[in-house]
């Protein structure tokens, strides 16, 4: 290339940058806030809210150039959710993704204008967060866990897999009203499948671990964990009392199997974080929570263990493996 032809090429290219920072420099930077129950260490939580932010990207916005994302970890602790909800309500973000209903809560305890998007809330009408699945009605909107018909689901498949279990404890969180809803579900089935279903409150640890071990005292058992918070948050020590008492056991969240659980079925989470982000671009956009109808799963896995299976002496049948969405050997 000639000097001439470079220099008026460089000329025409340093013209253009100071339209292009103009251009940058006037897009108005938003802020979207994240309240999550999962820790900040914990691999499913990081996962997550990864595919929240991926979601965002794959729709225009990206983390520190047109939009800046808060997160704020808060593993089953009410204390926390009251903190972290205040403190993100002060920074005065567009809209905050909350990730279950303590969060959401916690959230509109701090605002009720700011707009709320909310993933894996079992019953967010029933836990008074919005008017109706169809007209939502105030500052949220989002997608629901599941229907508590699904925990019907849970105790056939664990009949389906543990023939010969006759009794099964259910944690349960009776705080929330999805604690009481998923537990009523099961009670209603339980003497359909030939079981006698035991409620175990999972407030704290302690409580979980002296009901646990005195109901293996008796034989034929197996264990249901329905969603919540609480039951996330110790979930280590869960699996570990169905390892140490042989219990069948079936998860609501595949999280528990890939950490050693026997088998789970449920939504897919980490789609519907994805799918959060399509209410988070939509609000940024001008549409208001009130307006979007809280919207159903649409991706449901079922996730077997098949090393914890062998341990328990379980021979699973072949059609419950060419179900099964994710086998760990």
């Amino acid at each position: 290339m000639r000097r001439r032809e470079f220099i008026t090429l460089l000329g025409s290219g340093a013209a253009a940058w100071p339209l292009a920072a103009r251009a940058q420099q006037g897009e108005r930077m938003r802020r979207v806030g994240v309240l999550t129950n999962l820790a900040e260490n914990d691999p499913q939580g990081k996962s997550r809210i990864a595919a929240f932010v991926q979601g965002l990207q794959q729709l225009g916005w990206t983390d520190g150039r047109n939009v800046r994302i808060e997160t704020r970890w808060a593993p089953a602790d009410a204390e926390r959710f009251r903190t972290y909800a205040a403190g993100l309500v002060a920074l005065e973000p567009d809209v905050v993704l909350g990730t279950n209903s303590a969060a959401v809560a916690a959230l509109q305890q701090a605002t009720r204008s700011i707009p709320i998007v909310f993933v894996t809330v079992a019953d967010p009408v029933g836990a008074g967060l919005v008017d109706s699945l169809a007209r939502p009605g105030g500052n949220a909107t989002g997608f629901i866990l599941f229907e508590y018909g699904i925990s019907a689901k849970w105790i056939e498949l664990l009949k389906h897999i543990a023939p010969g279990v006759t009794r099964a404890v259910v944690l349960r969180d009776p705080a929330i009203a999805a604690g009481i809803g998923q537990f009523g579900a099961i009670q209603a089935v339980a003497p359909s499948f030939g079981v006698e279903v035991s409620p175990v409150n999972v407030r704290d640890a302690g409580e979980i671990e002296r009901a646990v071990t005195a109901f293996a005292r008796s034989p034929n058992g197996g264990l249901i964990q329905t969603a919540s918070p609480s039951a996330t948050f110790h979930r280590e020590l869960i699996i570990k009392l169905a390892a140490l008492h042989r219990l069948p056991a079936v998860y609501s969240d595949g999280i528990f199997v890939t950490g050693g659980g026997l088998v789970s079925y449920g939504p897919d989470r980490t789609d519907q974080y994805r799918r959060a982000a399509s209410y988070v671009d939509r609000i940024l956009k001008g549409e208001k929570p009130a307006d979007l109808p809280v919207q159903a799963p649409t991706k449901y896995e079922l996730v077997l263990n098949l090393k914890t299976a062998k341990t328990l002496g379980l021979e699973v049948p072949s059609s419950l493996l060419a179900r099964a969405d994710e086998v760990i050997e």
